[in-house]
């Protein structure tokens, strides 16, 4: 019986052991709280120790993500409609921040840096002609767009890497009126 009680005890400690470890990979960003209270958040990569049931560990990734946003129909301008469809590239840069702002729900982020992103792309779109949004003027709509997202994200412990827009096109009706005005153009 004795035996029994030593093995069930190495048993438990072993678990509290392992309990109280954990790892942060290169690509995290950790936070240790203390009954829901942030303690630390300043982790690097390798082997750390948290005290069992008192201590929770939540871990971020700190690579950049990217988020896809769906094609959205848009004025120019000219009160001309076109289909943009657009990408971003983002990252944490401060987790607590991110964690307060979030409550550690990146879905609430994406879904806040996607509002803030169409705001940005609408208001760019709004203030060209056509020809602008079409032409080398892209680059200058996808930089004013990131700058304005920054501006927007600092409080969400966010860094906008990149915004790009994969397609401008026209919608069907548009188009065809520019086929034409086109064909009309050269005939004459």
């Amino acid at each position: 019986m004795n035996r029994n009680v030593l093995l069930v005890l190495i048993i438990l400690l072993g678990g509290l052991g392992l309990a109280s470890l954990f790892m942060v990979k290169e690509t995290e960003f950790a936070i240790r709280f203390q009954l829901g209270r942030i303690v630390r958040m300043d982790y690097q990569p390798g082997l750390h120790f948290k005290m069992p049931f008192v201590n929770n560990v939540r871990k971020f990734d700190k690579r950049i993500l990217t988020l896809e946003t769906a094609a959205e129909r848009m004025l120019t301008s000219e009160q001309k409609f076109v289909n943009v469809d657009s990408f971003v590239k983002w990252r944490i840069n401060d987790v607590s921040k991110f964690y307060t702002s979030t409550q550690g729900n990146e879905q609430v982020a994406l879904n806040r840096l996607e509002q803030i992103i169409r705001d940005g792309m609408r208001n760019q779109i709004a203030s060209r002609t056509l020809v602008e949004v079409v032409s080398e003027e892209r680059s200058n709509i996808m930089i004013a767009i990131a700058n304005a997202a920054n501006l927007a994200t600092t409080g969400f412990g966010i860094d906008v890497v990149d915004v790009r827009i994969k397609s401008i096109e026209l919608p069907d009706d548009v188009r065809d009126s520019v086929f034409r005005r086109m064909a009309t153009d050269r005939q004459k």
